[in-house]
């Protein structure tokens, strides 16, 4: 597997801006500081078709119907501080997508845990068993 974290996406990402919304006062109102990043999953010649399918497979929420994954960003109020970290997430974005997970290896619980688990069984029971009104003859 690549390393994404260390690709250059520059040349595949599209970067769009627009006014942000929320807190800002008048900067909000002048200036595009929204980013939005799109980034064209089949023109890429960057990753094959396997990595293109699980990015389609594992980040389908987040791709329209022309197949482009969007990221945006409007955290800060720097234009170039919000394409950073549009670009950060996007890249985080794949490395979880492309990441296989380890395949978990069954254990056997050890005779100290098994031992354990029985005693505290044991002593459940005889509170439960406490709680019983007593038998009259």
């Amino acid at each position: 597997m690549k390393n994404i974290a260390k690709i250059d996406f520059t040349g595949e990402v599209v970067f769009n801006t627009s006014r942000s919304s929320g807190a800002g006062g008048q900067n909000v109102n002048k200036v595009e500081t929204k980013v939005e990043l799109r980034f064209d999953i089949n023109a890429s010649t960057l990753l094959d078709e396997t990595e293109k399918e699980k990015i389609r497979e594992k980040l389908k929420n987040q791709i329209n119907q022309e197949d482009e994954l969007l990221v945006v960003c409007q955290e800060s109020r720097s234009q170039l501080k919000n394409k950073e970290l549009a670009l950060k997430k996007f890249k985080e974005l794949l490395i979880s997508a492309l990441t296989v997970p380890k395949k978990r290896k069954p254990t056997k619980p050890t005779l100290e845990k098994i031992e354990k688990r029985l005693k505290t069984k044991k002593v459940n029971a005889e509170k439960k068993a406490m709680r019983t009104k007593p038998m009259h003859d």
